[in-house]
């Protein structure tokens, strides 16, 4: 295995490791900053409420009132992306700027956690980079951070706990880590339940390991790069384990709740079996751009947030779709990942493979009919993790990784007619930009 794959055994002076440390912090903090100027850019386009907005706006503008009216807007979702929302309206007022503004922020955070990721994974500046910047360019963050709805601020906790769990995975004591892991996940459930699908997989992660240790379960050819080994992390007992994925998520998630209810169990009680009833019931009613979910990965029916006509032959549109570039490349580079976590046991396919799987393949278990593509954003914006696997792969050229960037920059580039409301476009541009029928 090449060094620039796999974390070095090496243990690195103290000053080394400050130096690295504080260098991946300035790049950190360039990648936040030129995420969050080109978030903002445009960003109060259009002035109105537009596709999702209308359902949580109200209900963020509902918290701000000195007692909150009944019945409360929006209860099928817990409250903290709302409560994020309504403190940005009244920092930065009831305007466009102020209910898009935290989703801007958001969005900047889920580069940067996409960056940490990379870190953590393949222990290089440049291949960390080359995965923030192809979440970038994928287009669902990008498109997603620019609105005022729930899932950018469910993917930015996401991620930065993924992050905390895979820097602590091979450390031989993960506690710190896995504790933060369990902050951010409660965090990303109390803005959508979908949350948890993430948590879920860390949970499966530590347990099968351990079941293996218990199993005394032993690789005749044992490598270092290996997903499993007897002796990894021999000091997290059952109630680290307890804490960090059990009772850490959930002190946060239900702290989110008491601003607006209080300390009443009976009312928390109530709240969560409102959330689980509306979002584990069968949908019958129809969506003009509802998807299954065996159709995501492949971008079938995309999701039109915005098309209005700003004047005879000039429109105004938001599509939510992602850059075909990115995602269809993608799903041979997961297919690769699949190959070398069964015949080499990689550890960074293992991990690629299960944060990407979990948060997509669990909404197959849920019984629901009514389905969109957005869904598929966690999953999606991962998946940039096993492009830049597949392309930093064995004696692979180290510009052909920067060239698929360049490619996929060009990508974005062609689709922002259709992905930011200010720039506008033609309709006969708007024709040629959906390439198939089933994305019009």
């Amino acid at each position: 295995m090449q060094s620039h794959e796999s974390v070095s055994p090496v243990r690195e002076s103290p000053f080394v490791q400050e130096n690295s440390t504080s260098r991946s912090a300035v790049i950190a903090a360039i990648i936040f900053i030129v995420a969050h100027l080109a978030l903002l850019a445009g960003v109060t386009t259009p002035e109105k409420l537009y596709f999702d907005e209308v359902h949580y706006v109200p209900a963020a503008r509902q918290m701000l009132e000195p007692v909150m009216p009944s019945p409360m807007l929006n209860p099928m979702h817990p409250p903290l992306a709302k409560q994020l929302i309504a403190l940005s309206i009244r920092t930065l007022g009831d305007a466009p700027l102020g209910w898009r503004y935290p989703g801007v922020l958001f969005g900047s955070l889920s580069i940067v956690a996409m960056y940490l990721c990379g870190l953590a994974l393949f222990a290089a500046q440049g291949p960390a980079v080359a995965a923030a910047m192809l979440a970038f360019f994928n287009q669902m963050v990008f498109v997603q951070s620019r609105i005022a709805m729930l899932d950018i601020f469910s993917l930015a906790f996401g991620l930065l706990a993924t992050a905390a769990f895979l820097h602590g995975f091979r450390k031989p004591r993960p506690h710190l880590w896995f504790a933060l892991a369990g902050l951010g996940f409660g965090l990303s459930a109390a803005c959508k339940w979908s949350g948890l699908f993430a948590l879920a997989v860390c949970i499966a992660i530590v347990a099968v390991i351990r079941l293996m240790q218990g199993w005394r379960t032993q690789f005749a050819d044992s490598a270092a790069g290996d997903w499993y080994r007897p002796g990894l992390w021999p000091d997290f007992r059952l109630t680290h384990f307890a804490a960090c994925f059990v009772a850490i998520p959930a002190f946060v998630y239900l702290a989110t709740f008491v601003p607006l209810y209080g300390l009443s169990f009976p009312d928390l009680l109530e709240a969560q079996r409102r959330i689980f009833s509306d979002n584990t019931t069968t949908a019958i009613a129809g969506h003009t751009y509802m998807s299954s979910w065996p159709s995501w990965p492949f971008l079938v029916r995309p999701v039109w947030y915005l098309f209005d006509k700003v004047s005879d032959d000039r429109i105004a549109a938001v599509v939510f779709l992602g850059n075909p570039l990115v995602l269809w490349a993608a799903l041979p580079a997961l297919a690769v990942c699949l190959r070398d976590w069964v015949v080499t046991r990689r550890a960074d396919a293992f991990l690629i493979l299960s944060f990407y799987a979990g948060p997509y393949l669990a909404w197959a278990l849920l019984p629901r009919t009514l389905g969109f593509l957005y869904y598929y954003l966690p999953a999606a914006t991962l998946a940039s993790l096993a492009l830049v696997y597949v392309l930093r792969r064995g004696n692979s050229p180290r510009w052909l990784l920067w060239a698929f960037v360049a490619a996929t920059a060009a990508g974005f580039a062609a689709m922002l007619p259709i992905t930011v409301a200010i720039v506008g476009t033609s309709m006969d541009t708007f024709v040629r930009l959906m390439l198939f029928r089933s994305w019009i």
